[in-house]
């Protein structure tokens, strides 16, 4: 049986502890064996060597790492080539090290999560009041708590006054949460509503209280969370698992062709076996993986998360900005996510008339409204106004920062907006009594000198109020109070609450006993005061925004579920006729009755940690790409289930943080549409890109193959050697693909569906691409290879080889500009408009030409000078593969 539905005396029995002398010393020692040390315990991390190993486990890394070993050995065999295989074995160590960084960057979320315990506990044992660190806490602990106290233990209350506690952060209730200990409760309580018991890394933000320590460390309900998010897994994400799926292709097609070039050699030697062959075979394999490839969609994500930090989103892991692209859903947070997390009063209640009131969460700034005209601060009014002000506990800091209650920062406000100064309170208004909040009065009285008079200032719950007034203040005329006013008052503030608002009711009297402890009875009631934490005034937009783009928003919250109602109607995520849940809800809903459910549902309150990862994992399996935003310890394991974790940088715990994908820098829900529409244009990009590098190796392929198969043609030589279609691989096409990975975005980005989660990156359509311009590529090559060995007198052949690698790479060079649209032609957009591209064409045209006429790099790359015809035949055929990327984007739609 849970503690929280056990009597006070039932718990203490059970604990076998005296809540006046509290444990003994003794009793410490043994419980501390017992139950081990109040700290949250780590899973045992990965070493470094560990991390680095694993860095080497996807598919291309590991055919880079077969080409680099093959390089090396044709090196050693041939006696050069050496250079070749270091340069991957480089490539490959590089993409090593920065995946162990990001990785040691994003894995610390238990260390969070225990840097979040209290680190001083003030508890009773043997009969003493004494300060431990919390990490000697243990069961069965007396433990005396006051406002300020971040609680150490997930404790039974006791004793409690007024006592509030923030459970924000692990539960996503947005207001404190009166405690008291008297409560009994049923064992089905969630967590929410156990207002008998408070829990580790909560805050007591009011009141005073004690109790006993019921768990400690991993048994505690943030210790439970701490379980849930070591125990999830994070999966891949779409592009690493489309890139997985390309490179085991790809590896498929090399040892496919390779041995059918071997065998095609084998047999034109008549079956005997040479080692040069063997060689050639291998060097088409080495040469038609894309060795950039890795490389440049790194840089190109690395470059994608620079431009994100601009946007005020920093990206954790690199294939986060291109899969945030891909989100279908996003589940987020209510409080400080949506909402701005600030009480702000939206209307005020005269008992004549509703008025408005603007300005956002803690800023003075605004105005009290009727019509949309301000009004004159008189009448009932101003003692609402006056009362908000003095019967009040809070502070205004400089920046517009609440010291205190949030529901008492919203009044004083709201005085502020009024026109009366919050400084100087108590010189200006002295108080002279005060009867303080508490959960069975349900209200507070200040009593203050205000000009020459005592006045009686009280606010509380409406229908507790309005008993202990005998008369209403209406159209400045004070008279005995009736049922029909009864009646209309408590009618108003069931039109609040109805709409999610926090409704307080106000009255007042005069006294010449300020001192009198019995002056909250024949009060004059002056009126109402709604408040609500408010939505951010740009997610309404955002949140169209998404709805634009094809992508579900969800409201996740533990937060009541009329107020989660009135938010998401109000922001238009909760629609006419849409469906919002409870936990209360599905608690009985069997697993399929709960999907079905989810599926339809926009709105989902009073959520436990174990709901968040339930909703994420029925989306998962629907084929969602979900984006989990949150920004509160009960966030964090959700965060880390979900393909894009994302956390608020102002509001959010540091757990919920490094649990995340994706921090947002200004809490603002804008930044998570930036981030979608940055994330589209990536992969657009790097589909742009992969066709470009693919198809030049598709394109050697062909060349080496057909070569091959029509020997005598070619008089049995090779158009290019295996140096050459590396050079083309690293240095001509590297260049090229940065540029392409850095295009703007094309045409309206955010108005398109998210693309299909089974979509791969090299799928049908963008092989016909592939195939198509590969073969142009080919053909540019066979021929200028053709022409300087037969029709250009006196070339030699390795300078019909040299014409046939200028072709190549000139052809190269020349179709990146074609490749800057999937859609448009050339004439259709300013080709040279990417001043990136403009720059890495220039700089390895002017490579490959120093690489031609320099003699020390011409011998090391077995290549000649050509003769100035000879360069502008090679020139020309170049203009062959930018003409079959043209024929493609009449044969295929884009993607998109």
């Amino acid at each position: 049986m849970e503690t929280y539905s056990q009597s006070k005396k039932e718990v203490l029995e059970s604990l076998e502890v005296n809540s006046k002398n509290g444990l003994t010393k003794e009793e410490v020692e043994k419980r501390q064996k017992e139950y081990g040390k109040n700290q949250l315990r780590e899973s045992k991390k990965k070493s470094l060597l560990m991390m680095f190993l694993d860095q080497f486990k996807d598919f291309l890394v590991i055919i880079l790492i077969i080409a680099a070993a093959v390089s090396v050995v044709v090196g050693i065999l041939e006696g050069e080539g050496l250079i070749d295989g270091f340069i991957i074995i480089a490539i490959v160590l590089l993409n090593a090290i920065l995946g162990v960084n990001q990785e040691q960057k994003a894995n610390n979320a238990l260390a969070a999560l225990k840097k979040m315990s209290s680190p001083h506990a003030k508890v009773i044992r043997d009969g003493k009041t004494t300060e431990v660190s919390s990490e000697e806490l243990t069961v069965g602990d007396i433990v005396l708590l006051e406002t300020g106290d971040f609680v150490a233990a997930d404790i039974r209350l006791l004793e409690s006054t007024n006592l509030k506690t923030d459970e924000s952060s692990l539960t996503g209730e947005s207001t404190p949460v009166e405690k008291d200990a008297k409560n009994e409760l049923d064992e089905s309580t969630l967590l929410a509503d156990r207002t008998n018991s408070i829990y580790m890394s909560t805050l007591v933000t009011y009141g005073k209280g004690k109790g006993v320590v019921t768990n400690i460390g991993m048994e505690t309900e943030i210790g439970k969370i701490a379980t849930m998010l070591d125990s999830v897994e994070e999966g891949k994400t779409p592009l690493q698992k489309t890139i997985d799926q390309f490179a085991k292709v790809l590896g498929v097609i090399i040892i496919i062709v390779s041995v059918v070039v071997f065998l095609l050699g084998f047999i034109q030697n008549n079956f005997n076996f040479e080692l040069e062959l063997f060689l050639t075979s291998v060097a088409l394999a080495v040469a038609a993986i894309p060795e950039g490839l890795t490389a440049v969609i790194t840089v190109v994500l690395a470059l994608g998360m620079q431009r994100m930090v601009k946007r005020n989103a920093i990206i954790k892991n690199l294939s986060t900005v291109e899969t945030l692209g891909q989100a279908t859903v996003i589940c987020s947070d209510k409080t400080g996510t949506l909402t701005q997390n600030e009480m702000t009063v939206r209307r005020v209640y005269d008992l004549d008339n509703v008025y408005e009131v603007t300005g956002n969460g803690y800023e003075t700034q605004g105005d009290i409204l009727k019509d949309d005209k301000n009004v004159e601060i008189n009448g009932n009014l101003e003692k609402i106004l006056q009362i908000s002000l003095l019967c009040n506990d809070s502070k205004i800091e400089n920046d517009n920062k609440i010291l205190g209650d949030p529901t008492e920062g919203a009044l004083l406000v709201l005085a502020a907006k009024g026109g009366y100064p919050v400084e100087n309170l108590d010189e200006n208004f002295p108080q002279l009594n005060e009867y303080t909040f508490d959960s069975t009065r349900k209200m507070m009285t200040s009593i203050n000198k205000v000009e020459d008079k005592n006045l009686v200032l009280t606010k509380g719950a409406t229908d507790q109020l309005i008993r202990k007034c005998n008369r209403i203040s209406i159209n400045g005329q004070v008279r005995d109070i009736t049922k029909k006013d009864i009646d209309k008052v408590l009618k108003q503030n069931e039109d609040f609450s109805a709409q999610a608002y926090r409704v307080l009711g106000f009255a007042y009297k005069e006294t010449d006993q300020p001192k009198s402890m019995d002056l909250e009875e024949d009060l004059i009631f002056v009126g109402l005061v709604a408040m609500i934490d408010p939505p951010r005034p740009e997610a309404k937009e955002a949140i169209a925004k998404c709805h634009n783009a094809g992508i579900r928003v969800m409201m996740i919250t533990g937060d009541h579920i009329v107020t989660a109602k009135a938010i998401a109607k109000e922001l238009n995520i909760l629609k006419e006729g849409g469906l919002a849940l409870s936990g209360e809800d599905t608690r009985n809903m069997s697993d399929e009755e709960f999907e079905e459910a989810i599926l339809k549902c926009d709105v989902f309150a009073r959520s436990t940690p174990a709901d968040k990862i339930r909703i994420v994992e029925v989306l998962q399996k629907n084929d969602q790409v979900v984006a989990m935003t949150g920004d509160g310890v009960n966030d964090s394991p959700a965060l880390k289930q979900a393909e894009i974790g994302v956390a608020m940088g102002i509001t959010g715990t540091e757990v919920s943080k490094e649990a995340s994908n994706m921090i947002l820098t200004d809490d603002n829900f804008t930044s998570i549409v930036a981030a979608v529409e940055e994330g589209r244009t990536i992969y657009s990009n790097i589909r742009k890109f992969t066709v470009f590098l693919v198809s030049c190796n598709i394109g050697e392929i062909l060349l080496i193959l057909l070569a091959m198969i029509f020997a005598p043609v070619f008089n049995g030589l090779l158009p290019l050697m295996a140096i050459h279609l590396l050079w083309i691989n690293l240095m001509t096409d590297s260049f090229p693909a940065f540029a392409l990975g850095m295009e703007k975005a094309e045409g309206n980005t955010m108005e398109r569906a998210p693309r299909d989660t089974k979509e791969k990156l090299l799928n049908k359509e963008t092989l016909i691409k592939v195939i198509i311009q590969g073969t142009g590529l080919m053909l540019a090559g066979l021929f200028a290879f053709k022409l300087g060995l037969s029709w250009i007198d006196g070339a030699s052949e390795t300078q019909a080889r040299t014409m046939a690698f200028v072709a190549v790479v000139f052809g190269e060079l020349l179709r990146a500009f074609s490749a800057r649209s999937e859609t448009k032609f050339l004439f259709q957009y300013n080709p040279f408009s990417n001043k990136f591209l403009n720059y890495s064409v220039f700089v390895s045209l002017g490579l490959v030409l120093l690489l031609v006429y320099i003699p020390f790099t011409a011998d090391i790359f077995k290549l000649e000078p050509l003769t100035f015809l000879e360069l502008i035949l090679a020139m020309a055929l170049g203009l062959v593969p930018m003409l079959f990327g043209e024929l493609t984007k009449i044969v295929q739609k884009s993607t998109y």
